[in-house]
């Protein structure tokens, strides 16, 4: 299935009021046909709100949602051309996996032998034919969350919403589960729009990554750029993976792993080096991630690569210098 500009996705000064507090913020984005957007960012930034006023289960305060050439800011939840796929699940535990795929064509007035040949083909897409029969609490965690995925795609929707779908599953499913998910996304060719406080989870599935701090839109980009380029400080340490340093009047963000670790006295000093405390040490399997203390910085961490951590180690309260290439220093905005 080739991706339509019908599905195309753009929020226009959108904001979101409960009462006096500002919970979406008048943001703007656009969010391509057939790609795969995750909405990420810290509890109470925005996020499920601007999911809720996408798919029509909260009113927009100001702003437009234009889904292709129509404007669905007003429109009922079902008019929309959007389906949402909730963090429980929310599955009718009275009935079948079966019946709950196809409950929706139901409340359409879609004959029983239509609506029950069309969710027997969804079950067999997502690999589920066998469980047609059962019943939500006969299911695992993962066999549920297929369920409701084909629930959500029997209505034929332009854009899928996703509000935190991995957040019940353990970790070894979430991965594998996450994996499906951007599968599903390629093969169906439709928009996704993910939300998600998980930065794994959004560099391994987005196309597109929106970072929300505050009700704002802090950054907008793919996964790539996003950990290469921070544009500010609140992204360089939600992201995680790098070191914020004010050098010069400026802010700048190094990578973590990009920062060269050496014992004082070592190495001649350098306009791109500090001096340091060790002051945990973490083995991580393929790298060791050594956390210091230095006056210009609350904290500092250096990945160091397992082999060469253990053929000279560090201990904890050790004076060490560390040092960075002006080429790995990114500039941060104001």
């Amino acid at each position: 299935m080739q991706p339509s500009r019908q599905s195309e996705l753009e929020l226009i000064k959108l904001t979101k009021r409960y009462g006096h507090t500002t919970a979406v913020d008048s943001i703007d984005l656009r969010i391509p046909s057939g790609s795969y957007c995750c909405l990420l960012g810290p509890s109470g930034c925005g996020k499920t709100s601007t999911l809720r006023m996408i798919a029509g289960h909260e009113d927009a305060s100001e702003g437009d949602i234009l889904l292709g050439d129509r404007n669905i800011t007003v429109l009922p939840a079902a008019e929309r051309g959007t389906a949402m796929m909730f963090q429980s699940y929310a599955l009718f535990p009275h009935l079948t996996s079966l019946e709950n795929v196809a409950f929706s064509l139901k409340m359409r007035g879609m004959p029983k032998p239509e609506r029950l040949k069309r969710a027997h083909e969804l079950l067999e897409r997502v690999a589920m034919s066998s469980y047609a029969e059962r019943k939500p609490a006969e299911l695992s965690g993962g066999q549920q969350q297929r369920i409701a995925l084909a629930r959500a795609l029997i209505t034929e929707p332009k854009v899928l919403l996703l509000d935190e779908p991995l957040s019940a599953l353990d970790p070894f499913l979430r991965i594998r589960m996450r994996a499906e998910l951007k599968r599903w996304q390629l093969e169906l060719g439709f928009t996704f729009v993910h939300v998600t406080h998980s930065q794994e989870e959004a560099m391994a599935l987005a196309d597109q990554v929106v970072v929300m701090s505050g009700g704002r839109i802090e950054q907008v980009a793919t996964p790539h750029e996003l950990f290469n380029a921070p544009a500010s400080e609140f992204v360089a340490r939600f992201m995680g993976g790098h070191n914020v340093l004010k050098r010069n009047d400026q802010s700048i963000a190094v990578r973590a792993d990009r920062m060269h670790l050496s014992r004082s006295g070592d190495s001649s000093p350098s306009s791109n080096a500090l001096s340091a405390t060790v002051r945990a040490i973490e083995y991580q399997g393929t790298y060791v991630l050594i956390s210091l203390g230095a006056e210009a910085s609350d904290e500092l961490s250096v990945m160091v690569q397992e082999a060469e951590f253990f053929s000279s180690p560090f201990e904890v309260g050790s004076a060490v210098q560390v040092s960075w290439s002006a080429a790995d220093a990114h500039q941060l905005q104001a």
